[in-house]
């Protein structure tokens, strides 16, 4: 039992480690005893202990398996990866969505978890185990305004997530998302810090506060462990009570 919590020598890809949720969780896993590669456009390539900082823009798959191919020769295996890195672009609710937004978020969002993680997988293969986490969003199933690319996008990768556990679950390979609720991150700060914006959301949350990087880290730890081994194609929500909120309160 005192291992089955455990992410001790296993070896763990985190996107978007550079900063915000993922870089929380990266050294979060590195505390916990795990090898992390994180990946980021803003990293210099340094190694710091048993956190090993990859500059990689994911969609840059060439680049991005060159990388996989270097940890899997090196380590012989890949137990994790966590698909963290995204982008939002809001719109004007005046105008039409622009088209190159939805575009980019698509390309970032999606495409490049689907093409990424497909060739993670393959490498995972050759040990018959691994574990995927994938950071949706509330956006994945409810409405929110001008927004509709990052809307689809990760309402395409919740469904992505349930699509790879049924192709590779007999292959001894799990896959699940992780829903975050409104997280205190550089793309939320300005909600956050308007008094306005920050009350009206946190009407929503049942915990009536709004959520910190850290509340990922053990959602995420969970599934990479033994833990939930008999896990995979679910939804996780880290959203302090707002999906399951009939009526927000009225602060």
């Amino acid at each position: 039992m005192n291992d089955l919590f455990s992410v001790k020598d296993k070896v763990i890809i985190v996107t978007g480690a550079s900063k915000g949720i993922g870089k929380t969780v990266a050294e979060a896993l590195v505390e916990s005893g795990a090898i992390v590669y994180g990946i980021g456009t803003s990293f210099e390539n340094k190694s710091e202990g048993n956190f090993n900082q990859m500059k990689c823009d994911i969609t840059n798959h060439e680049g991005f398996k060159k990388i996989c191919d270097s940890i899997f020769n090196f380590d012989g295996r890949i137990d994790g990866m966590v698909n963290n890195a995204g982008v939002t672009y809001t719109g004007n609710e005046n105008e039409p969505y622009p088209e190159y937004l939805w575009d980019k978020t698509m390309e970032i969002n999606l495409k490049s978890v689907f093409k990424n993680t497909q060739y993670v997988c393959e490498l995972m293969y050759k040990n018959g185990t691994g574990s995927v986490v994938n950071l949706t969003s509330l956006n994945a199933s409810f409405g929110f305004p001008n927004n509709p690319a990052y809307q689809a996008s990760k309402g395409g990768l919740r469904m992505l997530t349930k699509s790879f556990a049924r192709d590779w679950g007999r292959k001894g390979l799990r896959f699940n998302n992780i829903v975050p609720g409104l997280m205190v991150t550089r793309l939320t700060q300005a909600s956050h810090d308007n008094p306005v914006t920050h009350t009206q959301r946190r009407q929503n949350m049942m915990l009536g506060r709004w959520g910190q990087p850290e509340d990922i880290v053990g959602p995420c730890i969970f599934l990479l462990s033994n833990a939930s081994s008999y896990m995979t194609g679910q939804d996780i929500y880290v959203d302090g009570g707002w999906s399951a909120n009939g009526l927000p309160f009225l602060d």
